[in-house]
């Protein structure tokens, strides 16, 4: 059996007007492949939507992008997103039928259930990094971010 290509995955999603029904967001990524040195970015902007979609999405998007199973790492600055994995919320939700028991409805169910698919599929670890702070990578996505928001305004 063929070893498993390592990866290194920065991600980050944001949303101008969260709080708005007309609002822009965006989702950024980069794609590592330290043993071959190769590095893919992607991005992409969206009308109506949340911050904490974006940040769900940009992971998953990167990991969709995957040919084969990998062990990848994930760096994120959502806590969010992070906590949900690496906390067990994840599992806790399914095992609730998708829901946050008595808490109610789970928000963003279907890509949380994609997530979980994604991450059955890889050997996936997640990194919490600080958000606009001085990681070169975590920037960059950042930056992706709002260059889809700027083009995404300018349609």
């Amino acid at each position: 059996m063929a070893e498993k290509k390592e990866i290194i995955l920065y991600t980050d999603g944001g949303c101008r007007g969260n709080q708005d029904t007309n609002n822009i967001g965006a989702i950024g990524g980069i794609l590592m492949f330290p043993k071959t040195g190769a590095v893919k970015e992607y991005n992409e902007g969206f009308r109506n939507t949340t911050n904490n979609k974006m940040e769900i999405l940009a992971v998953l998007t990167g990991l969709k992008m995957l040919k084969e199973p990998c062990i990848v790492k994930v760096h994120s600055d959502s806590a969010y997103v992070v906590n949900a994995v690496e906390k067990g919320w994840l599992k806790g939700w399914k095992a609730k039928g998708w829901t946050r028991g008595k808490a109610g409805e789970l928000k963003n169910k279907e890509l949380w259930q994609e997530m979980d698919r994604l991450l059955a599929e890889h050997d996936v670890t997640f990194v919490k990094v600080k958000g606009h702070a001085n990681d070169k990578w975590n920037n960059r996505a950042d930056a992706l971010v709002n260059q889809a928001m700027d083009e995404l305004k300018q349609k």
